[in-house]
């Protein structure tokens, strides 16, 4: 799998991997809250690739090897921000969902993109739903993973995953400390219909570490989830076809959530997963990846 690196120009840099042919129909994938783009698993990339797509994974901003916002901090009350995300209502923040879809703007500018298949995850599949609303003359096709609307009254994640979330591995951890508590929270989040074996997951967490450890990221990051309210003014106005992937057993982001994504973009299709989690496992890759490549299809034949 051929790979290219780069950054974007700008204020604001992103780091990203080109891969696969450069005459392939271009897919760009968006990563979720702490994540890089090392979360999209490169078997998971390789199957978009080995079906002749051109896959771009990037890091958003404050994490990986894009531009830090050093210094730059969420004032105000986190629980105020939580009671008003469950009301739908935005809250003063260093940046939104909206700046983090303009980034996605300047990385396709910079490759010279005109339009992509576009797939994100979790807190990426918010920012894709941004940026299908903002410019559907852009996107060929969309893909949303484990995502949701932010709108009013969906039901929340599970206590146990929203503390996983939130707590931090504590006051000057070290980097062990730091790879157990990823460890605990990916595992919570997975679910167990799809284990993944653990010396493969710790050593994920720990190239990821060992990559890039930046928690001030995080906070800003999350800050954004919270704070830009409800994004249904831009997923009404998606026109690309959609395909809507949820895990039934996913404890951060309910299945409602993506129902609602469906609901609320013309002619989407769900798929709901038996026993998938907030996670991309190995077992399902097939799966995932041939309803996306179905999708991305509907373009030539819808």
């Amino acid at each position: 799998m051929k790979i290219a690196t780069g950054r974007t120009d700008g204020a604001v840099q992103l780091a990203y991997e080109d891969l696969g042919p450069t005459d392939g129909e271009p897919v760009v994938l968006i990563m979720g809250f702490a994540s890089q783009l090392t979360r999209w698993p490169d078997s998971f990339c390789a199957r978009l690739v080995d079906a002749g797509y051109r896959v771009i994974r990037f890091d958003n901003r404050d994490i990986g090897l894009s531009t830090k916002l050093s210094g730059t901090r969420v004032g105000g009350s986190q629980l105020a921000r939580l009671a008003r995300y469950q009301l739908g209502l935005a809250s003063p923040v260093p940046y939104t969902l909206v700046e983090m879809s303009d980034d996605v703007t300047r990385l396709l500018n910079h490759l010279s993109l005109d339009s992509v298949h576009l797939v994100g995850a979790s807190m990426g599949g918010m920012i894709a739903q941004v940026f299908a609303g903002q410019h559907p003359d852009r996107v060929r096709s969309l893909g949303i993973i484990f995502s949701t609307t932010n709108q009013a009254f969906l039901p929340p994640p599970h206590p146990a995953a929203l503390r996983a979330l939130t707590a931090g591995p504590g006051t000057n951890p070290t980097r062990e400390q730091v790879i157990q508590h990823t460890l605990a929270a990916a595992k919570l989040f997975a679910g167990s219909a799809y284990p993944q074996p653990e010396a493969e997951l710790r050593d994920r967490i720990a190239a990821d570490y060992d990559r890039c450890y930046y928690p001030a990221g995080l906070v800003r990051q999350f800050g954004a989830v919270t704070g830009t309210g409800s994004l249904l003014r831009w997923t009404e106005q998606i026109t690309a076809p959609t395909a809507v992937i949820h895990g039934t057993a996913d404890p951060l982001v309910r299945p409602s959530g993506g129902k609602a994504v469906a609901r609320a973009i013309p002619a989407a299709r769900l798929h709901l997963i038996a026993g998938m989690g907030h996670d991309l496992p190995a077992q399902l890759e097939e799966q995932v990846t041939g309803l996306l490549i179905e999708n991305f299809r509907q373009v030539r034949t819808g």
